[in-house]
This record gives structure tokens, C-alpha cells and sequence, in this order.
């Protein structure tokens, strides 16, 4: 097995200390995971891409992969009160990621169940009120026609017409 040696500062001393014990005693594991994730983030912000964070789910959990933002969307419905915003992104492998996030929706709706209108938000009358909580959904396709059904037609067509041009164009000038 090759050897190589690390030289630590004074002051580095403290993180290396640490990741070793995050990595249950093994340094070398922890400073070649490390490696491997500088390696394909630097590859991929000279191919062009960036490092993309979403929450997603119950809670929000974040997300995190390489990509380039290539259409974006907002609809509101209505029938709702709620709003969804579509973004669509080329992943460095070449799939194609949609990001839904769809704001919270309230509801306020009269004794007979009609919507309230003006007199709900002033309070008046017997009102009952509502609410959706926010949520957000990532989804992975291969290929562009597969986002066909998932987004607005008109963001489709902008993605579809983005998917014809490539990530990054060499130019001979």
C-alpha cells in the first residue's frame, strides 16, 4: 500500500483530531472521502455546474448535488390559494432534477362551505379556516421528454429547447 505523509500545522491539529475520531480511528478514510468531494465539486464548477441545495420533504431536509438551473416556473392555481414554483436543473451526469416547491395554502370558507371572500378576512360572519402546510418534492429523470406530464407546458418547452445546447461549448478564438 503507497505511503504518503501529511505535514500538520499547530493550529490544524485540533481537525484532523477530530475527523479521525468522526472516522471511527481511520484518518486516511476521512482525508480521502474529503478529497473525493473537493475533487468532483472542483470538476464540476470548471465543467460549468454548481453545488445546488434544496430542502425537500416533511421538515425539510436539505439535498445537495451538482447542477445548472436551466428553467424555472411559478403557478398559481385558481382553484387554490397555494403557489408552486418548478425549477429544473441539468445534473452533471446529464439527468434532469425537478425541484417543486409549493407554498402553504389557506382556506377560509363560510357556514355553508363557500369561500368567504372579503367578509373572512375581516372576520365577519360564521368563517372557518384552513391550511395546507408548504412542501417541496425532488424528482430525477434521464431524459427530458420524461418532464413532459411534471411541469407546465411552458417551462417544458424552455428546458426542452435548453437540453439542445451543451453544458459548456469550447470556443477556438
Amino acid at each position: 500500500m503507497p505511503n504518503k505523509t501529511i505535514y500538520v500545522s499547530d493550529g490544524d491539529l485540533p481537525i484532523y483530531d477530530r475527523a479521525q475520531a468522526i472516522a471511527g480511528g481511520n484518518l486516511s478514510a476521512a482525508i480521502a472521502k474529503a478529497l473525493r468531494r473537493y475533487v468532483e465539486l472542483e470538476e464540476g464548477r470548471r465543467e460549468g455546474f454548481e453545488e445546488i441545495t434544496v430542502r425537500v420533504g416533511p421538515g425539510g431536509r436539505k439535498v445537495r448535488f451538482s447542477g445548472l438551473l436551466i428553467g424555472e416556473w411559478a403557478n398559481s392555481s385558481s382553484s387554490s390559494s397555494r403557489w408552486e414554483v418548478f425549477r429544473v436543473y441539468r445534473s452533471r451526469t446529464g439527468k434532469y432534477v425537478l425541484h417543486t416547491d409549493r407554498a402553504a395554502e389557506f382556506t377560509m370558507v363560510d357556514a355553508e362551505g363557500k369561500p368567504a371572500g372579503w367578509r373572512g378576512y375581516l372576520g365577519l360572519g360564521n368563517v372557518s379556516y384552513g391550511s395546507k402546510p408548504a412542501e417541496s418534492t425532488l424528482e430525477v429523470f434521464d431524459t427530458v421528454e420524461q418532464l413532459r406530464d411534471k411541469v407546465p407546458a411552458q417551462l417544458y418547452d424552455m428546458v426542452a429547447a435548453s437540453a439542445q445546447q451543451p453544458a459548456v461549448e469550447d470556443l477556438d478564438i
